[in-house]
């Protein structure tokens, strides 16, 4: 998911671009134009004009009031098209409802009708749209316009002298255009500061969104009722939820997620316990938050995949297996060697009978398993971090299966490799995969030695049905654990040959577990056991 990100302009005194919703306030004074004219229209043909209106000359006022009325559906309509400069629209307009309110005042009886007052909405409007010098211009205009409307009618009445009023008037148009200028400033810099306000948040929602999305740990949320709200793809990939369920209740899709839920809302201070989902080898601890304070709301769930956890442990042990290994090189590889050398001066003795004979060689054999198990546990100590990579994984079994078969003189006939579908991908260290692959083939060998029929070691592999995650299965034809020492043969120093170490499923299980994957001995719906390496999802990054 690609996420693109909108940008803030600086904040600035400058109007924005007209849009169409600024277009509105234009719509709205063609609206009242029209319905002025065609109330004064109404008002002449029912003969109930109303004083003082067209007491100068009814008849023309009739005829200009039907002009007025012309022009305003002709500028509403104009108003709706595209092809005309939309500031040559707001003159066109104001100017016409200068000149024609000016005529009605003058067949009314002046500025003393009251007409005049009218022009206030008029160049209000425009001063919202405008701005500037130019509202402040139609003003003026507006201000003469009455100024020689009173002149010229001062002809006919030399009595009514109403100049101061035409000034009061004149002083009026002013300051509502200043008042509304500086309003629509006003909101213009509101609105601005809402837009980029909204472009942040915008932003913000998208990046909280694609942090969340790319997180390794998984995140869910849930309301009161257990819907699933939010969930990024880490936990979808752990809970083997697939889009189409990403709103469905948690009940249906992760019971033992549930029944933790559950759990934690009855006690918040209970510690979650880590759950294992059905046919999936994966451990997953759960952590709970609290939506708010309401504790009838919501709940925020975190995922950690155990096997990451578990990666953070081993580097912590290999820290301290580290100083261990070094003090063992030097207490006890010295004084290991000196017997080692002191057991072979004393077999090349003449004088050494048969059971002499017999105790050298066991003096040998064990300083030689002595040996085996210190640079067992030094490796451990010296393991270099994974170097993860990304490979197929059929190419590579074949691959290793071939060397293991050249490098230990065994004939291929003994293995079989069956890896399906074909092309799928793992993300692992190579170095570390053969030397657990290594080591289980060397098991599996042993223990089906007795056993004549081909192939003695069979790997299978693919991917697991309920969230895709690549796998291998390690099949022989020996006996087999039994089940009384199964939990056991992970654990460091455990076997069950007198000559083994001990530590090599341990050291298998630990190079798995530093890769993010998991090395398990499992049976079959037959009964057979074999051990399984559970890889990471190749589409997690393994930090």
């Amino acid at each position: 998911m690609e996420t693109y990100f909108l940008k803030s302009e600086n904040p600035t005194r400058t109007p924005p671009p007209l849009s169409y919703d600024q277009r509105r306030p234009l719509q709205l004074l063609g609206v009242f134009r029209i319905f002025i004219s065609l109330s004064f229209c109404l008002l002449y043909i029912t003969n109930n004009l109303i004083t003082p209106l067209g007491s100068y000359n009814p008849d023309a006022f009739f005829s200009l009031s039907l002009l007025y009325l012309a022009f305003g559906i002709s500028i509403w309509l104009v108003v709706k098209t595209a092809t005309i400069p939309f500031e040559f629209k707001v003159w066109i307009s104001a100017l016409t409802d200068i000149i024609m309110l000016t005529l009605l005042m003058h067949f009314s009886g002046g500025i003393q009708s009251g007409l005049g007052v009218l022009l206030v909405i008029t160049l209000a409007t425009t001063s919202v749209i405008l701005g500037g010098r130019k509202a402040l211009g139609l003003a003026a205009i507006a201000t003469l316009s009455i100024l020689l409307e009173q002149f010229y009618i001062s002809f006919d009445y030399p009595k009514g002298n109403s100049y101061p009023f035409a000034g009061l008037l004149g002083t009026t148009y002013f300051a509502s255009a200043i008042l509304f200028m500086y309003v629509a400033r006003r909101v213009r810099e509101s609105e601005a500061l809402a837009t980029r306000r909204g472009i942040d948040l915008a932003n913000l929602a998208q990046l909280t969104q694609h942090i969340i999305q790319r997180m390794q740990t998984g995140v869910m949320v849930l309301d009161q009722k257990g819907d699933i709200r939010l969930l990024n793809e880490s936990a979808a990939q752990m809970l083997h939820i697939d889009e189409q369920h990403h709103n469905a209740n948690i009940e249906l899709l992760a019971p033992e997620l549930a029944e933790q839920w559950h759990a934690w809302v009855k006690n918040p201070e209970r510690i979650a316990e880590a759950i294992q989902m059905q046919d999936n080898p994966i451990d997953i601890s759960p952590r709970f938050s609290r939506i708010g304070d309401d504790p009838d709301a919501g709940a925020v769930i975190f995922l950690q995949d155990m096997a990451a956890m578990a990666q953070q442990a081993q580097q912590l042990q290999l820290a301290s297996l580290g100083r261990l290994s070094a003090s063992i090189a030097h207490e006890i590889r010295n004084p290991l060697g000196a017997i080692s050398h002191a057991g072979q001066l004393l077999a090349e003795s003449e004088n050494l009978d048969n059971n002499d004979e017999r105790l050298t060689q066991i003096i040998s054999d064990h300083s030689r398993r002595l040996n085996t198990i210190v640079e067992n546990v030094m490796s451990v100590s010296r393991r270099k971090p994974s170097q993860v990579e990304l490979f197929n994984l059929k190419d590579y079994v074949e691959q290793f299966i071939q060397d293991y078969t050249i490098g230990q003189r065994v004939e291929s006939e003994l293995f079989s490799v069956n890896i399906k579908p074909a092309n799928t991908m793992v993300r692992f260290d190579t170095g570390h995969l053969n030397q657990i692959l290594n080591n289980l083939c060397q098991n599996a060998l042993h223990h089906s030695s007795q056993v004549k029929v081909l192939p003695r070691v069979i790997i299978t592999g693919g991917r697991t049905e309920g969230d895709a995650r690549p796998y291998i299965d390690i099949f022989d034809k020996g006996p087999g654990i039994p089940d009384d020492v199964r939990e056991q043969i992970f654990e460091p120093f455990f076997t069950t040959e007198s000559t083994g170490t001990g530590l090599g499923l341990y050291l298998s299980r630990e190079l798995a577990e530093g890769n993010q994957a998991h090395l398990n001995y499992i049976k079959d719906n037959d009964g057979k056991g074999c051990f399984r390496i559970t890889f990471q999802d190749p589409r997690r990054q393994i930090d």
